[in-house]
C-alpha cells in the first residue's frame, strides 16, 4: 500500500505549509481512498462559504480522478448548528446521489475567525486504467506502515 500526500496545483492551496490538502492511499488491487483536509472558504454568509467549500473539494477530487459522487464520508463543522438547514440546502446542490456517511458538529470557532463552516471528506476512487497519469506530483510519498 502506498500513501501520497499532495497539494494539486489545479486546486486551492493549503493556508500554510503545515499540512497537505490530500492524502491518497492506494489500495491493493487498484483504487484508492482520498482523505481531504478540512476546507473553508470566503464568503459573506454560510451559503456562500458552503458553495466555496464544495467547489474546493470538487477541484481537489478532480485532481485525483475523482468526483463529488465518490465521497463516502463527510464531516462538517458549523459555528452555528441552528443554520444547519442553510448548509444542507447547499450540500444537496453538490451531493446529488446516494448520501455518504456523515457527521455534523457545532464548533465555537474554526481556525479562521471569519469561517462559518469547515468540511472534510473521504472519497473512494476506482482503479485507473493502465497507463493513465497518477495526477499531480506528490509532495511526499511513502509506503504504509
Amino acid at each position: 500500500m502506498q500513501i501520497t500526500l499532495d497539494n494539486p496545483p489545479s486546486a486551492p492551496q493549503p493556508a500554510n505549509a503545515y499540512y497537505s490538502q490530500v492524502a491518497r492511499v492506494e489500495l491493493p488491487g487498484g483504487g484508492a481512498l482520498l482523505y481531504l483536509s478540512g476546507q473553508v472558504a470566503e464568503g459573506a454568509d454560510l451559503a456562500a462559504q458552503s458553495r466555496g467549500v464544495f467547489e474546493a473539494i470538487d477541484a481537489l477530487l478532480e485532481a485525483h480522478g475523482a468526483s463529488l459522487a465518490d465521497i463516502i464520508n463527510i464531516r462538517t463543522y458549523l459555528t452555528d448548528i441552528d443554520k444547519l438547514h442553510e448548509y444542507g440546502a447547499v450540500r444537496r446542490e453538490f451531493l446529488t446521489g446516494t448520501a455518504p456517511t456523515s457527521m455534523t458538529f457545532e464548533a465555537s470557532r474554526l481556525f479562521k475567525p471569519e469561517a462559518l463552516v469547515e468540511v472534510e471528506v473521504v472519497a473512494a476512487v476506482s482503479p485507473r486504467p493502465a497507463g493513465s497519469p497518477a495526477g499531480s506530483p506528490a509532495k511526499d510519498s511513502r509506503p504504509a506502515a
